[in-house]
């Protein structure tokens, strides 16, 4: 694929509030009044089999707070909390392998935030000890870290790298000091660059970029010096988010009303910037939604080859395997159930002190459920539905159960971000930019009052 022409009156159009389905249904639709007794009949049939599992552990903390953040972060400076919360991590963890089936390996493991590398390098290495005291791993495992390079020494790397990391991400956001100094992250380039040449000499196999569009005093040329300055760093994998301005969910963001954020039109004609630039002779294929990748790369390769998954860590190359979550607030996916943990510290420690599992909202998935899931996966993993194929692989006659469904898309194609084949459909190149669009035509709990617990589409 060429450089990716975006389409700014299409991008108007289709610029509505929607999920970004990294499950379905959304986490929105998870609930606190669920039957708690069949969630544990589904774990243990769930652990009768010998599927793979996906590992994620969620470490909240962050020394300061960056204005536009939407984790789930626990801001400290005291850095015992770490030891204190990987005490709480043993016991969750010590207490769920009992339940596992003790022949599953684990493919995938990731380490999200707040910061992971909040822990001293230490304190990794005790992680690491506990999690290989409890888990198998896969040999061709895909352990992945997010990284916080303003306190970041080469012995953290080194510690993850003895637990078994091998790629990792790093929030960049924008190399703009006027930028970082606006939303309270100071980070210049070269000391991302120093991160990066530390993952390189310890055999960091793959490195991703986070950058974000639509921050303060962002313009049209200073975001192409940050993207330019990017590429010649040349990261395996970027996802470049929009900003979500959420003030009535992360209060802090309300600070940033107070600077001089870009226009709607603006951040529009950056996100045309930032496609146009890195698609451009073929640096990066664009996945999809906010990633890009190396042509080369595993995500781009399993695309092309109708193997790539999403889940809760995003795009992945993992099929058929189940996420165990530990840490609060985290979610954790079976075939047919999602649970996640307690959203505040002082509950979540609360739980895993008293020997409970420090669960509090779940979604028990239906048979209908589990059939608009894999639809919407892989309309936005394949990028092309086969009728002929989902039909077999779903049991239905899948255009007379999705009638409704598949006339809602002809507005789609009449824009050109659908074409039809003989036996279905295939997203256009300049259609993935619209895919959470086209996803949520197949999903059936979309509801007008959800419109502001969902970011922009696009």
């Amino acid at each position: 694929m060429n450089s990716l022409p975006v389409d700014l009156q299409l991008v108007k159009k289709y610029n509505i509030a929607g999920p970004r389905y990294t499950s379905y249904p959304p986490a929105t639709k998870f609930s606190e009044h669920v039957d708690w007794e069949e969630l544990d009949a589904r774990i243990e049939a769930n652990n009768r089999t010998e599927r793979d599992l996906s590992l994620y552990f969620h470490i909240p903390f962050c020394e300061s707070l960056c204005w536009f953040c939407g984790c789930t972060t626990v801001i400290t400076t005291n850095h015992d909390k770490g030891g204190d919360y990987i005490d709480h991590l043993e016991r969750e963890v010590a207490t769920m392998a009992k339940r596992l089936n003790p022949n599953r390996k684990v493919v995938q493991l990731h380490f999200g935030g707040g910061s992971p590398t909040f822990l001293s390098p230490d304190e990794i290495r005790r992680l690491g000890k506990i999690i290989h005291k409890h888990f198998k791993f896969s040999p061709n495992i895909e352990a992945s870290v997010e990284v916080d390079p303003r306190r970041l020494t080469r012995d953290h790397l080194v510690a993850l790298r003895e637990l078994g990391c091998n790629r990792a991400s790093m929030g960049v956001q924008d190399f703009d000091p006027v930028v970082q100094e606006a939303i309270h992250r100071i980070q210049p380039k070269a000391m991302t660059q120093q991160a990066m040449d530390w993952m390189r000499e310890l055999g960091f196999g793959s490195i991703n970029f986070d950058l974000i569009y639509g921050l303060p005093h962002q313009t049209l040329d200073s975001y192409r010096t940050t993207l330019e300055a990017v590429l010649q760093m040349k990261p395996d994998r970027l996802s470049v988010f929009s900003y979500a301005h959420v003030p009535w969910i992360k209060p802090a963001q309300k600070i940033l009303e107070q600077k001089v954020l870009p226009s709607p039109e603006a951040k529009l004609q950056l996100l045309k910037l930032v496609i146009e630039l890195l698609t451009a002779e073929n640096l990066y294929a664009y996945i999809g939604m906010d990633h890009f990748a190396r042509p080369d790369d595993e995500l781009a390769v399993a695309q092309r080859n109708k193997r790539l998954q999403r889940n809760f860590q995003g795009y992945s190359t993992h099929a058929g395997s189940d996420i165990y979550a530990f840490g609060m607030s985290s979610i954790s996916q079976i075939a047919d159930a999602y649970w996640q943990n307690e959203k505040e510290l002082s509950k979540y420690q609360e739980s895993v002190n008293a020997g409970r599992q420090p669960r509090t909202r779940a979604y028990l998935m239906s048979p209908e459920d589990r059939i608009r899931r894999e639809t919407i996966m892989r309309v936005m993993c394949d990028l092309s539905l086969d009728f002929s194929s989902i039909s077999e692989q779903l049991g239905i006659d899948f255009e007379q159960h999705f009638a409704e469904e598949l006339a809602s898309l002809e507005p789609f194609f009449l824009d050109g971000l659908l074409e039809r084949t003989s036996g279905g459909f295939l997203v256009s190149d300049a259609g993935r930019l619209f895919i959470r669009n086209i996803a949520m035509c197949f999903d059936n709990t979309l509801v007008p009052s959800a419109e502001q617990r969902h970011s922009k589409t696009i």
